[in-house]
């Protein structure tokens, strides 16, 4: 990307779509992974990926169970960040603000949009905790299976959650580790940007 095109940006996540779009057809899959970062109410992180189902004026949309450890972290210190890294584009886009919850309609709709198996799968799994072996999983979600031939019933703890980005860094790597890096934060209804050092 010509980063006169960077200078010029005023609204960060609408870069963001564009660089997606590209990282769709040039990343071999998942282009909507990111680093999901949460802590603990007492500070202690911990980061894990997720695939971003959505952006759109509530945030960075993502599905999880409530009850796993990203979702148990939520529920206490209910901020994260999220980083997407696109190594074919050589491209970066770190996002931070505070989480809000999406409501029961578009976790309902997204869930019944994935396969069944996935849904058996999202249904039965105690998700972060300790499991004895596979089997018990496998036995789990065939037994689920056969109590629901029809829809699959999204558990109340299945969710969906946005992250309203207060701040987004776009890097893109330069020659001889001169990378581009801009930092937008959010004041009222627009953004600030600031060029960082790499």
């Amino acid at each position: 990307m010509d980063v006169r095109v960077l200078e010029a940006a005023v609204d960060p996540v609408a870069v963001f779509r564009e660089w997606l779009e590209e990282a769709e057809a040039s990343e071999p899959n998942d282009a909507n992974a990111a680093a999901l970062a949460t802590a603990a109410p007492d500070g202690s992180p911990s980061v894990r990926m997720v695939l971003v189902k959505q952006v759109d004026a509530r945030g960075f949309c993502f599905y999880t169970n409530a009850r796993s450890r990203k979702g148990r972290e939520l529920a206490g210190n209910p901020r994260a960040a999220l980083c997407f890294h696109w190594k074919s584009l050589r491209r970066q886009v770190r996002v931070e603000g505070p989480v809000v919850e999406l409501p029961g309609e578009d976790a309902d709709a997204y869930f019944h949009s994935r396969e069944r198996e996935s849904q058996l799968g999202s249904a039965v799994s105690q998700q972060s905790r300790p499991l004895e072996n596979r089997e018990a999983l496998e036995r789990m979600v065939a037994e689920f299976a056969a109590l629901h031939p029809g829809e699959v019933p999204r558990p109340e703890w299945w969710r969906g959650y946005a992250v309203r980005p207060e701040r987004v860094e776009l890097w893109v790597s330069g020659e001889h580790r001169l990378h581009d890096r801009f930092l937008f934060v959010r004041e009222g209804n627009g953004w600030v940007k600031t060029r960082l050092f790499p």
